[in-house]
């Protein structure tokens, strides 16, 4: 028998649910979809490949898309930016040089209402700017296939609840949304091809602790977020790709969301 890690979909922040979750034993049947939370199969990233990479003190992950603004997932945030802390620059959490910074305002999907549902996406406007280099998100669905690079602080296996020090990283491929979405209705859980982008192939994901990080398609003048951490049924199983929140669907939003918060 296989331990399956039971968490509310849609739970607000991963500090939530942490407190939250409990253990129970099944043979029949898949989990209940967890808020996606640390890279499994990947590899540690270097100290600043990803600079604008940032980890959220509520156990998320975000991505820095102008200098004073970060995109994450709406399950990882409450009403208030007040009480997060971002910390950027770095792979290392416990470099002593890295960027911290506190949240200031932020504005989450209005259609949120839990991962399975879509309008997983959040913006927070940070109490200053920062020096760093920025991610820019896809505005057209030209990026949305072929090979993904994916990355987190959260857990290296769908048992663990322990979130790591240095940021890792995996390539991932593209799922169709054909596939995808009938996998997950024939499990009894909602899919929304048009907020929803899929990802993994049974031995690479996103796990619990990397919700709210990138999702990045690599181009010839560099990455473009395609996608946001958002949920899944365990981790890198083959049967249940990893789904993240379709950027390109929600890039007008986004901008005009940092734009109400500037």
């Amino acid at each position: 028998m296989r331990l399956w890690r039971v968490v509310r979909a849609g739970t607000v922040g991963i500090a939530v649910v942490l407190a939250t979750a409990a253990w129970t034993e099944s043979t029949a049947g898949p989990a209940t979809p967890d808020n996606r939370i640390e890279v499994v199969g990947g590899t540690q990233a270097g100290a600043h490949a990803y600079p604008w990479m940032v980890h959220l003190s509520t156990g998320c992950g975000g991505s820095l898309i102008k200098p004073g603004f970060v995109l994450t997932a709406a399950h990882c945030v409450g009403s208030s930016a007040s009480s997060i802390t971002v910390l950027a620059g770095s792979a290392d959490l416990d470099d002593p040089n890295i960027h911290v910074v506190r949240g200031a305002s932020l504005k989450r999907a209005p259609g949120f209402d839990d991962v399975t549902l879509g309008d997983d996406w959040a913006v927070i406007r940070l109490r200053e700017e920062l020096p760093l280099p920025t991610l820019s998100i896809a505005s057209g669905t030209g990026y949305d296939s072929g090979t993904f690079t994916v990355m987190g602080w959260g857990s290296t296996s769908e048992g663990s609840m322990r979130q790591q020090r240095f940021l890792r990283v995996a390539t991932v491929p593209f799922v169709s949304d054909g596939s995808c979405g009938s996998a997950y209705r024939k499990a009894g859980y909602s899919f929304v091809p048009g907020d929803m982008l899929c990802a993994g192939n049974g031995g690479k994901d996103t796990c619990q602790g990397d919700s709210g990080g990138p999702m990045v398609h690599a181009t010839a003048s560099g990455y473009v977020q395609v996608g946001i951490v958002s949920w899944g049924v365990g981790c890198a199983r083959r049967q249940y790709p990893g789904v993240y929140t379709q950027v390109s669907h929600f890039a007008a939003a986004i901008r005009a969301a940092v734009e109400d918060l500037s």
